[in-house]
């Protein structure tokens, strides 16, 4: 890879969508990304920042280790694009290159301290967001063991359904759905205890 295209990789667009519009558009993007073309990646970017950066936020803890694992994540996808196989969606796909590379950098560290959300991380909250900003939710949060808490980033922040959880984890979608039931009762006796 040329000096200026891995430059290019690792440059910020500013992030304009929450999600992409067409599939079929995202792997035509993908596939330019393939063939090297830099704008392709930045337009990539522009579709997934936000998702991407609200996922590793949660999983890392704190803005500036989930900045560093979204350029990580551009790299490996300006490195990889061409071995997308179109057997899931793209989204489904850059979420598991990031999720990879956050387990590449958080391998061994402690559990994130809880953080309030970044500005720009969400432009406008849906309602999970918004119920888990809470002290409580978050701290709870924090403690999950990570393979719970990518689970629960996944399905209710970064609104996906088991089946794609399930394939950019790897795993069957009854261990989805099991451990969203685990993360579940651990929350909801982590905010009881903190009520009494």
């Amino acid at each position: 890879m040329s000096e200026g295209a891995e430059s290019m990789a690792l440059r910020w667009f500013p992030a304009m969508e929450r999600r992409s519009r067409a599939p079929a558009e995202d792997a035509d993007v993908l596939a330019r990304v393939a063939d090297g073309d830099a704008a392709a990646l930045g337009e990539l970017y522009e579709r997934y920042s936000r998702p991407l950066f609200a996922f590793l936020f949660r999983l890392a803890g704190d803005r500036g280790t989930a900045e560093e694992i979204l350029q990580d994540t551009l790299l490996a996808v300006w490195r990889s694009a061409g071995t997308y196989r179109s057997r899931s969606s793209v989204s489904t796909w850059l979420f598991g290159v990031a999720r990879r590379q956050a387990h590449n950098r958080l391998r061994g560290l402690p559990p994130p301290l809880p953080a309030e959300p970044p500005d720009g991380a969400a432009p406008e909250p849906g309602p999970e967001e918004l119920a888990v900003s809470g002290d409580r939710v978050q701290q709870a949060l924090a403690r999950l063991p990570l393979a719970q808490r990518e689970v629960v980033v996944l399905a209710y922040l970064s609104d996906l359904g088991h089946p794609e959880i399930a394939e950019i984890l790897g795993i069957p979608v009854g261990t989805v759905k099991s451990r969203l039931h685990h993360a579940r009762a651990t929350l909801r006796g982590c905010i009881d205890a903190r009520v009494d």
